[in-house]
């Protein structure tokens, strides 16, 4: 962390993290506004945030725009406190977010812990509540807000915390808007929107994006296309909006690379010292297709209530490619040394929620009630391969591709909550809430047999869950005057019901290759999550703020991964006892004349809190109440500076260091199991920390017109997001050999990149 803090001295003193747009001439309104915060996915009277006991995050679509990053994870990771992404797949719309140590993610298999909302649609997907990124239409985002914790109000899954985006309407994105941009690899994006609204109450959007990339690895183009209309009506009673958004993307992640290989202990140089760009194996394609149609109406009955309805549809496609070695180790110079493994995957989701807000006396209440129901088809295929001298895979002649595993799932939840926030003194206000969860998930898996080869029917499975999750919590500020700090304090559970990837996978004596196979399997408990937080908001004066928030997330039951194999593909689902995530996040932001400047920083905690077995087999793993969990560092430093130089000219920087990071395979610090009688000789293999400096400049000439340039990792800092120990067959110059090697494998950030842009508003 000594060499991220020396890094920062380049910045000089105006620092600034984590989101802030605001100017210097609007400061001195900011300790009077009351910024109006959800309480629950579904758009309702909404609340003062600063009355609530917990910490939120809203970000604008100004402050995206200004920062000039790459997409909207990309800004959560430069801005927000708490989030990191690890860039495991390499591509920038497949990036692996976590906030506060819980996951949202497009791998599958990955144990899932936020959800994620698009005007109310919870768009988690149904198989392995994967979220694709790469589908959220970007340029239509009008906000988007983080709310931490477990919180019940949002549902099944947020165990730690929600994602809520808001799209744009004609009424918020009035008029014509286009960012064109390029720059290194390739990369290319197109964005364009237009607005209307009239005075007779009707309002019109459309938003399209195209995005095209050679990427800055080997085999690692990527393309997207996106569009999202919305068509509406306000009458100053009754509002109704129709949203349609359909998007697909073709994008190629080659995931980790052999770093070093592993003998008795001592590390030596391997590919990814030979060459940065290079993959390990190719390809690795997903291709997402994407539908949905959803309706948001509600009617103000009186002044102090509203009814809130929410009606969607989706229906989604994933269909993946894998160049991988082969499961068996060829015996003859002739026999396929690859596999060419493919999925097919077809969801189909709909529901609907209704809520109910009223403002009565000092309460401010809410009830509400939702159903999801959805529908999933997934298909695994294998073909034996070969491997090409540039380590792509292709199809062994004359073998056909094979079914190896199919799945049919069903799934139904039901949920009925309330929330009320109650103002018991004139600076104190105390937040309750209930939810009521009832889901069913049904599959009917078809896998071939290990011994004969024939594919064969399981029995159908059906399990059901039941949960009754509460919150409660204060705020209080201190004094009367703008200026004084709340503090609040709140207790929260929710919980999350397996996936059907984790209940047709949770048998220890038919492990599963992630993702591929499939098996009739035990029952797995839900995951119940407490969070206690407690911390403080301080207006300190006209645009400077300072927040605090430290939590503790008591995680029982956890869904985790066990592997079997060396490689970490093969294994199965299982609960654990106890894992718990705990931490501070802070925050101090300045508006100042021509500068916004400050620093956010995180503390992040994540352990094991049992005894138990991660990986079995050639390698066993095992743990012990306190491990920490891998691929999470420990301290996180954020900071930005904005700076009007004057004649529409705007130059800024960012910042992230983080601190080194434990690999996943060696959480008990040993490379090896010791013989019998023997000592373990242990040996900590960490990734190490980094900083990462980016700039920015604009230039104003008009109130239409901008001109942007930024230049990411400025000083071309090699650094890796996210490691692991496997075994590779290739030699550090990227040649099969055949031996099976241990290794340390690494997902590489993206090296120095150059971008300009244009965007034009009317």
């Amino acid at each position: 962390m000594a060499r991220a803090l020396a890094a920062l001295g380049w910045l000089g003193l105006p620092l600034i993290a984590v989101p802030t747009t605001a100017t210097a001439q609007a400061a001195a309104a900011q300790l009077d506004r009351v910024e109006i915060i959800g309480v629950s996915p579904l758009p309702g009277q909404g609340i003062d945030r600063n009355i609530l006991p917990y910490s939120t995050q809203v970000i604008k679509r100004d402050a995206i725009d200004g920062s000039q990053t790459v997409n909207q994870t990309d800004y959560l990771n430069r801005r927000v406190v708490g989030v990191q992404v690890n860039e495991i797949q390499g591509s920038p719309f497949q990036g692996d977010l976590t906030y506060r140590g819980f996951r949202a993610s497009p791998l599958l298999g990955a144990g899932q812990g936020l959800s994620v909302y698009l005007d109310g649609v919870r768009i988690n997907e149904p198989f392995g509540d994967v979220v694709n990124f790469d589908l959220i239409p970007e340029f239509a985002i009008n906000t988007l807000s983080l709310v931490p914790g477990a919180n019940p109000a949002f549902g099944l899954n947020s165990l730690g915390g929600a994602l809520a985006y808001t799209t744009h309407d004609g009424r918020t994105a009035p008029g014509f808007r286009a960012d064109l941009s390029a720059g290194s690899f390739g990369r290319k994006r197109a964005d364009l929107s237009y607005g209307r609204s009239d005075d007779a109450g009707w309002h019109q959007y459309v938003a399209v994006t195209g995005f095209d990339e050679d990427g800055w690895r080997d085999a690692s183009d990527g393309k997207l296309g996106q569009f999202f209309g919305k068509l509406g009506h306000d009458d100053g009673t009754t509002s109704w909006s129709i949203g349609a958004l359909y998007g697909h993307s073709n994008l190629v992640g080659n995931g980790l690379l052999p770093a070093y290989t592993i003998d008795d202990g001592a590390l030596t140089k391997d590919l990814y010292f030979t060459r940065r760009e290079a993959v390990y194996t190719y390809p690795d394609q997903t291709r997402n297709k994407l539908g949905q149609l959803s309706f948001n109406g509600q009617h103000t009955i009186d002044a102090n209530s509203s009814l809130s309805a929410l009606l969607y549809v989706r229906k989604s496609s994933r269909s993946t490619i894998n160049g991988d070695e082969a499961e068996e180790e060829p015996e003859d110079p002739g026999d396929p040394t690859a596999a060419f493994n493919s999925t097919a995957t077809t969801q189909t989701g709909y529901g609907a929620a209704l809520s109910y807000s009223r403002v009565s006396g000092p309460h401010q209440w809410q009830v509400g009630a939702s159903v999801d129901r959805s529908r999933v088809n997934y298909s695994q295929y294998e073909q034996e391969g070969f491997f090409t001298d540039a380590r792509g895979v292709i199809p062994a002649p004359g073998e056909d591709r094979e079914l190896s595993a199919h799945v049919d799932g069903k799934s139904t939840h039901y949920g009925v909550y309330a929330t009320d926030t109650w103002q018991v003194a004139p600076r104190t206000h105390v937040t309750g809430t209930a939810r009521y969860n009832h889901s069913a998930v049904s599959n009917q898996l078809t896998t071939r047999d290990d011994d004969t080869g024939v594919i064969e029917d399981k029995p159908n499975e059906r399990f059901t869950y039941n949960s009754v999750n509460p919150a409660l919590g204060i705020a209080h500020r201190i004094g009367e005057a703008a200026t004084t700090p709340t503090l609040f304090a709140n207790v929260a559970r929710n919980t999350r019901v397996p996936t059907v990837i984790e209940l047709g996978c949770a048998d220890p004596d038919e492990p599963c290759r992630l993702p591929a196979g499939l098996q009739a399997d035990p029952y797995l408990k839900q995951v119940k999550s407490t969070t206690v937080e407690a911390g403080l908001r301080w207006p300190i004066a006209p645009g400077m703020r300072f927040n605090l928030a430290a939590y503790h997330t008591d995680n029982k039951d956890d869904i985790l991964f066990r592997s079997t194999s060396v490689t970490g593909q093969l294994g199965y689902f299982a609960n654990f006892p106890k894992t718990r995530n705990q931490g501070v996040d802070t925050e101090f932001a300045v508006s100042s004349g021509a500068f916004d400047y400050g620093i956010g920083y995180s503390f992040l905690k994540a352990t094991y809190e049992a005894n138990g077995v991660l990986r079995q087999g050639e390698r066993n793993v095992t743990i012990t109440p306190g491990t920490r969990i891998a691929g999470l560092p420990r301290h996180t430093l954020k900071m930005a500076v904005d700076w009007r130089v004057g004649g529409g000219f705007t130059v800024g920087s960012d910042l992230q260091a983080v601190t080194s990071r434990g690999v996943s395979g060696n959480e008990d610090g040993l490379l090896e199991d010791p013989e019998v009688g023997e000592d373990p000789e242990y040996k900590r293999v960490r990734l190490p920390g980094y900083a990462i400096v980016n700039l920015r400049a604009s230039w104003k000439p008009s109130a239409q017109w901008e001109l942007y340039a930024n230049v990411n990792n400025v000083f071309d800092r090699r650094h890796e997001t996210f490691g692991a120990l496997a075994e590779t067959m290739f030699d550090a110059n990227g040649t099969y050999t055949g031996e099976e090697a241990d290794a340390l494998f690494v997902a590489p950030g993206a090296p120095r990149a150059f971008f300009v842009g244009l965007r034009y508003r009317y």
